[in-house]
């Protein structure tokens, strides 16, 4: 393989990460991610949301990532990242990051959470397969 071919074939997988958030998700029958209505905001900036998963297999490592919004819909910041067993049973997740205080606060937000798996791809080189993907309004309780 040359050069060339290496490059572009990171540069594919490099763009396939960053459209990740908008891409849409294929699920099966049994995978699925939720959300809490409810999630968490401390005083030193620290958010946490949380929810469920479930998948049925899986070829490499899955996590489940989230991310808020509040206010602008377009300015999304991501909020941590768990890793996820696929074996077909509900499994609970919980993200924390943590902010500038005062960034989010307590009220209204919309959360988007993705089971996603990094599959072995040509070359070895590993790219992203969406498993499911939830979009919901929640309230950021003060913690």
């Amino acid at each position: 393989m040359s050069v060339r071919q290496v490059l572009g074939a990171a540069t594919a997988a490099a763009l396939l990460l960053l459209a990740a958030p908008s891409a849409v998700a294929q699920s099966g029958p049994y995978d699925q991610v939720t959300v809490d209505p409810t999630g968490r905001v401390a005083a030193d900036g620290t958010v946490t949301l949380s929810g469920t998963y479930r998948c049925l297999s899986s070829s490499g490592p899955v996590f489940v990532s989230s991310s808020v919004s509040q206010g602008d819909p377009r300015v999304r910041q991501g909020i941590g990242g768990t890793s996820a067993v696929c074996d077909g049973a509900v499994h609970p997740w919980t993200n924390s990051e943590k902010r500038t205080p005062g960034t989010l606060a307590p009220g209204a937000a919309h959360v988007e959470a993705t089971l996603m798996e990094l599959s072995p791809g040509p070359g070895g080189l590993p790219l992203p397969n969406f498993h499911a993907r939830q979009q919901q309004d929640i309230t950021l309780t003060e913690s």
